[in-house]
């Protein structure tokens, strides 16, 4: 164990320190890599792997000794009860199986001494068990409703006196670094649970800018601090960064550090592999931002030379990353030892990477043909989120309404958004609404609604236009590799019904003219995005809190214009 100085009180104070690794591991003094039932350093050199399944002992303490001010017995038994739930239930899930260190070891450990910390974990606690998106109770069930009410009076009033908390001791100048940070991702679990997505990422930035103001000092001071910040904290707002980038102006670069030698030849665990393949989820979209704005920009049909270059760099990165992940499959498959867990997280990785090869294939042109190229690659994305569910399924079978680590919802996204083919499409926005209801900072359900929104207006605007001007090629469709779609999202009605009872590919009738490029999510009580104006949405005649959707695509196809960039609006009802 490590000691922190807390020169505010002139005391030591003890850091956490995982307990989570093997016996075999503690015992050599290695980084266990925490992989159940064996791990992966104990299996590879032939040792017994031997984990404890106890509940640590500090955290029964916390429950027998909560920090609430409370002289009401039932207010402290129900924060006891909301912490039992958080530390059995919503900490692994929330953290994804590679991530239970930092949530059920360092976060309860500090709470003991940090009532902030203690009433954010509870806040959490609350939501979780039940969330404002889950479905209201059957009237009939009144003790439910009850409940449920005090559920949330109980989180609101609780992570009010967390914040009060934290804004006092920084208004002391006596806020510990870490508590600080710890208790940033915390607040960011509960906006994001609550569905305030602006809010998640105002605490994102706020963190990302007290993390690169601290940076220097925690590294130059003791190595224990150093490796608490480098090694859980900061990893946690990369991984966040992946979900910030997806409307853009994120600061998560600022984090980033020698990230072309990030990748090693070899991972010797799951956790490792995950590291390097969320960097490159970081590189190659914004990569891409910057190929698509010069493309635009300069009225270009190719990018500069140097573009290419960073393009064959992280072509070769990802390729070294996919090897050295099937290095490590190939080992674990060879030991006996992959969870089903582990399957899932294997499978959610190598989603991914099919995401991020598309992206790197396509990114030098603005042709949004040139997706169809790369079907085959997308059902392997539905394929794989089919099976990623593994990695994040509970005991009862169902997923978790929230996690705060990578998931499904960005490579179904990009499905549902780039791939044409009607089959694979309607299977991503399936997965999407079956996936965790809350991932980083975002609600599937928006995304999926949103996606559906695109794929209809395509594929309604493809249908007059091939009706005007093409003759289809008609034909059975090839069933793929993905889950069949649910009812809710079932094949719309053109795609039931043709003139000789076949089913027409969709994917070889959308044309360049009708596909949707850019998209933009606003409200007018917020602001209209650059060149929109009261007049564009003023048809539908909805009030300033209605959320709409602003696309661009290119117009002329049905008079034989020449094509003209144009953008159009449409509601979004979530």
């Amino acid at each position: 164990m490590s000691v922190h100085s807390d020169h505010s009180k002139g005391r030591s104070r003890v850091l956490p320190r995982s307990r989570l690794g093997c016996r075999t591991c503690k015992i050599r003094r290695v980084k266990c890599g925490e992989e159940k039932p064996s791990c992966v350093r104990c299996t590879s050199t032939g040792r017994k792997c031997d984990f404890e399944d106890t509940q640590p002992s500090s955290t029964i303490s916390v429950i027998a000794n909560p920090l609430s001010l409370s002289p009401n017995t039932n207010t402290v038994w129900r924060e006891r009860r909301a912490f039992a739930y958080y530390f059995e239930h919503a900490a692994s899930s929330i953290g994804g199986g590679l991530d239970v260190d930092f949530w059920r070891t360092v976060v309860p450990q500090v709470c003991r001494y940090e009532p902030a910390v203690w009433d954010a974990i509870i806040t959490i606690s609350a939501l979780f068990e039940c969330p404002k998106q889950c479905p209201d109770p059957l009237p009939q069930r009144r003790d439910n409703i009850v409940t449920l009410t005090q559920n949330h009076q109980d989180a609101l009033g609780w992570y009010s006196r967390s914040v009060s908390a934290v804004r006092q001791r920084i208004e002391q100048g006596n806020v510990d670094v870490f508590v600080g940070l710890i208790s940033c991702v915390l607040f960011i679990c509960i906006e994001a649970i609550q569905g305030n997505a602006d809010g998640a990422l105002q605490l994102y930035r706020q963190g990302v800018q007290l993390i690169i103001a601290l940076r220097p000092q925690i590294t130059s001071g003791a190595a224990s601090q150093a490796s608490l910040l480098e090694d859980t904290i900061i990893p946690i707002f990369i991984r966040l960064g992946t979900f910030a980038l997806a409307i853009g102006g994120a600061p998560v670069t600022a984090l980033l550090r020698d990230t072309e030698n990030a990748l090693t030849p070899q991972f010797d665990s799951l956790k490792s592999a995950r590291e390097a393949i969320v960097l490159l989820a970081i590189e190659v979209p914004l990569f891409e931002s910057t190929c698509t704005k010069h493309l635009v920009e300069a009225n270009a049909s190719q990018v500069p030379e140097e573009f290419n270059i960073r393009l064959f760099s992280l072509a070769a990165r990802l390729g070294n990353w996919h090897t050295a992940f099937d290095k490590l499959m190939t080992v674990l498959r060879a030991k006996g030892i992959l969870s089903q867990q582990q399957v899932g997280t294997a499978a959610l990785l190598l989603s991914y990477h099919d995401m991020l090869y598309i992206m790197l294939e396509t990114c030098t042109s603005l042709s949004l043909m040139q997706f169809d190229a790369y079907l085959p690659n997308f059902q392997n994305i539905v394929e794989q989120c089919a099976n990623a569910p593994e990695a994040s399924v509970r005991p009862d079978g169902t997923q978790p309404p929230f996690t705060f680590e990578v998931n499904v919802g960005l490579p179904l996204w990009f499905t549902s958004l780039r791939c044409r083919e009607p089959h694979t499409r309607r299977a991503a926005l399936a997965l999407l609404r079956e996936a965790p209801s809350v991932q980083g900072f975002y609600q599937c359900s928006i995304w999926a609604t949103v996606g559906r929104a695109i794929m209809e207006l395509e594929e309604s605007r493809a249908m007059e236009l091939n009706a005007a001007h093409y003759t289809p090629n008609l034909g059975a469709l090839e069933p793929t590799r993905g889950p069949n779609p649910s009812s809710e999202l079932a094949p719309i009605s053109h795609f039931a019904h043709t003139d000789m009872g076949s089913r027409i590919s969709t994917a070889l009738l959308i044309p360049e003219e009708v596909r949707i490029g850019p998209i933009t999510a606003f409200r007018p009580m917020d602001g209209f995005p650059p060149g929109t104006t009261e007049a564009n949405i003023a048809k539908w005649n909805r009030g300033p809190d209605q959320f709409f959707l602003r696309f661009s695509r290119h117009e002329g196809g049905l008079t034989g214009d020449s094509c003209r960039l144009v953008y159009e609006y449409t509601p979004l009802d979530f």
